[in-house]
């Protein structure tokens, strides 16, 4: 059964130009926020179509972890983004991870969808506040370029 967790952290930037990064310049993280992306690789398709797979490394509460993220969908008239987690650290913990970021006036929502191998294993809470620090560098850096 899927569950769902929210964010909404405010932007200053313009929901069009917020979108535009996520659509075709996702990648640009190792560059903007080196302390938490360390690599990424196309594995298949184009940046900015359905279908793109991407191998990412990055860090997370002090563990480095690999994940693999397939571009699920796009909806320009939506202005909203859904990355499938299909392999890697993740797929341990959550039989499904997916994420859609949707910016709007002031606001950039992640809904975070998750289905949990065990009861035992936590909601991803951590990648709510990771979702909010990587709004918060996206942001930055479009007010800025």
């Amino acid at each position: 059964m899927y569950q769902v967790l929210e964010v909404t952290p405010p932007i200053k930037s313009s929901p069009d130009k917020f979108y535009d990064f996520f659509k075709y310049h996702f990648s640009d993280l190792i560059t903007i926020f080196p302390a938490s992306f360390k690599s990424v690789k196309i594995l298949e398709g184009e940046e900015g179509k359905v279908g793109c797979v991407k191998l990412w490394n990055y860090v997370i509460g002090g563990i480095s972890m690999m994940i693999t993220l397939r571009t699920e969908a796009i909806n320009d008239a939506e202005r909203s983004i859904t990355y499938k987690a299909l392999d890697g650290d993740l797929i341990k913990l959550y039989k499904v991870f997916q994420f859609t970021i949707t910016p709007g006036n002031g606001v950039a929502k992640w809904t975070i969808e998750y289905e949990k191998t065990s009861e035992l294993v936590p909601p991803p809470e951590i990648y709510g506040v990771f979702s909010i620090d990587i709004t918060e560098v996206v942001d930055l850096y479009l007010l800025t370029h």
